[in-house]
């Protein structure tokens, strides 16, 4: 567990991960409770809303979001070693642009946003009931605010869905993402003058003032793409500056000095870079497992972990090469694990002990079973042995193909795979790169700020060579936040903003600007008969 406490706010989570559990998502948790007993005080308050962010656990976002982000941009891919993480080509649709509507992670995550807005609308009705005070004021903006986020991610992924905003409606027909865009700002915008302006473990991954900012900022970012209307920097600048006055003003917002430090396991509240994330944990808030994805299994050795890690997912080269584009000074190349490995006084080599044959089955010469003592050494290139079915082989070389990024750092603490590091959703580093683009692409100016000097506000915590007005362009800064938000859950949309979705890198050919958003999975259209299918699925 954490070694800090966020409140009773986590323990509500907790309570609710073990009441919902994992496989009935409706289950009321606050059906007994009514507006004449409950809630009054601020912890009822709390404790009533911590039902709601159960669905950023449980894997709907840790595993599922960040996969599913990642993996359709050019950051990662998921390989097959022998068959081993095939699971019938789930992983290299997503690479391929070419996701189905029976793809699991699509149906889990469709589920759980709109089971989260459906619990936040009972919420709702209890809260509006309650006898009023501030606390009540500021858990109904939260609630709204949640709801508005859950929505973000929604139509980031499907575009037009139906909007509900009261408890129990009845099923509908899908919205235009025009309306669902300008329902989420109305919302936050309605929401901002309840929420609280403290920052630190008091309103610790919940929304504040400066988290629905971040919101509506990544919303104007992405306005045009999203509705088809008129781009709106200049907005997303005026989101991005009121956290940027917070920041010079009271100190509360900042880039820590230490960026890999803010994603260990201990990381938390104390990280002022940090405007909302989702708390984990090995024991309530499970299923956040960096380590296991990208790690080789012989890196468990290395950090003495619990579990054997699978190494399935590796970088693509190119992505790895934006962080050696500028020199070796720039600390955030350090999560990367490449070329040969060493344990962690970076001189006793992890050594595999093997055959011939189990080093690479391809050997034909005359000691297949002779032994071998590898020396594990990962390349940078990715060799498909099978394209179709994305393997690389199951022999140690076919396993030590790609690069591994260390981003999230092991846990030793844990006794499982479920690492305590929690996960940022929005970060300072992230507002100042929103407004340097935004000033790129025509934003009028505001606080004195130039993209340059905004930029490198990024690059100096990073001891990264700073940028000047002739290095500074739109690809660059595209580039920078590769850097910066690598396996944050930003790339894909990152990409589509910047119309770089449709270009090959990998594997991929796939040029349909359809594909930017993902198929609504047949079971929602099953259940709901006035949905209807995204276009090129």
């Amino acid at each position: 567990m954490k070694k800090y406490k966020i409140k009773s706010f986590v323990y509500s989570i907790a309570l609710s991960l073990m009441l919902i559990g994992c496989t009935d998502l409706d289950v009321p948790v606050i059906s007994e409770l009514t507006p004449d007993t409950f809630p009054k005080t601020e912890e009822d308050f709390i404790s009533v809303t911590g039902a709601v962010y159960y669905y950023l656990h449980y894997k709907f976002f840790t595993i599922n979001q960040i996969l599913i982000q990642e993996l359709s941009g050019d950051c990662a891919v998921l390989t097959a070693n022998g068959g081993n993480w095939y699971d019938d080509g789930r992983y290299q649709r997503w690479h391929l642009h070419r996701p189905n509507a029976d793809q699991r992670f699509l149906r889990e995550s469709w589920t759980a946003w709109f089971n989260g807005i459906s619990k936040i609308n009972s919420v709702l009705s209890l809260l509006e009931g309650a006898e009023d005070s501030d606390a009540k004021k500021m858990s109904i903006a939260e609630m709204r605010v949640m709801r508005a986020y859950f929505y973000f991610i929604i139509q980031d992924m499907w575009g037009g869905v139906p909007i509900y905003s009261q408890y129990g409606a009845e099923a509908k027909a899908r919205d235009t993402r025009a309306d669902v865009c300008k329902f989420i700002e109305d919302e936050v915008v309605a929401a901002l003058p309840d929420l609280s302006g403290k920052t630190g473990i008091e309103t610790y991954a919940r929304p504040t003032k400066w988290m629905a900012n971040a919101l509506l900022a990544k919303l104007y970012m992405n306005w045009a793409v999203y509705t088809g209307q008129s781009v709106r920097w200049n907005d997303a600048v005026a989101a991005c500056d009121e956290i940027i006055t917070e920041a010079q003003t009271n100190g509360t917002i900042a880039l820590d000095a230490d960026y890999l430090k803010e994603f260990y396991p201990d990381n938390g509240p104390k990280f002022k870079d940090i405007l909302f994330a989702i708390p984990c944990d090995g024991v309530y808030m499970q299923e956040h497992i960096p380590a296991r994805y990208w790690l080789h299994s012989a890196h468990r050795y290395v950090w003495s972990l619990p579990f054997g890690p699978s190494g399935c997912v590796k970088a693509w080269p190119e992505y790895y090469d934006k962080f050696t584009k500028w020199g070796d000074n720039d600390v955030r190349k350090k999560m990367w694990l490449t070329g040969k490995q060493y344990a962690l006084d970076g001189i006793t080599p992890v050594i595999i002990n093997t055959t011939n044959s189990g080093l690479d089955s391809r050997y034909t010469g005359p000691a297949p079973k002779a032994a071998v003592a590898y020396h594990l050494e990962l390349t940078r290139e990715i060799e498909f042995r099978n394209l179709q079915t994305f393997d690389t082989g199951n022999d140690e070389h076919g396993k030590a193909v790609g690069y591994r990024l260390n981003k999230f750092y092991p846990d030793q603490t844990s006794i499982t795979r479920n690492q305590n590091n929690d996960l940022p959703i929005f970060r300072y580093a992230d507002v100042l790169l929103m407004k340097a683009e935004a000033l790129l692409r025509g934003a009028n100016a505001t606080m004195g700020h130039t993209a340059v000097s905004l930029a490198n506000q990024v690059r100096a915590r990073s001891n990264a060579t700073l940028y000047t007005t002739a290095t500074l362009t739109l690809d660059e800064l595209l580039d920078e936040r590769a850097r910066e938000l690598v396996y944050e859950g930003w790339r894909r949309n990152d990409l589509i903003r910047f119309g770089k979705y449709e270009i090959p890198w990998g594997v991929k050919t796939e040029t349909d600007i359809n594909k930017r958003i993902m198929p609504i999975p047949q079971d929602a259209l099953n259940l709901n008969g006035l949905l209807v299918q995204n276009p090129s699925y």
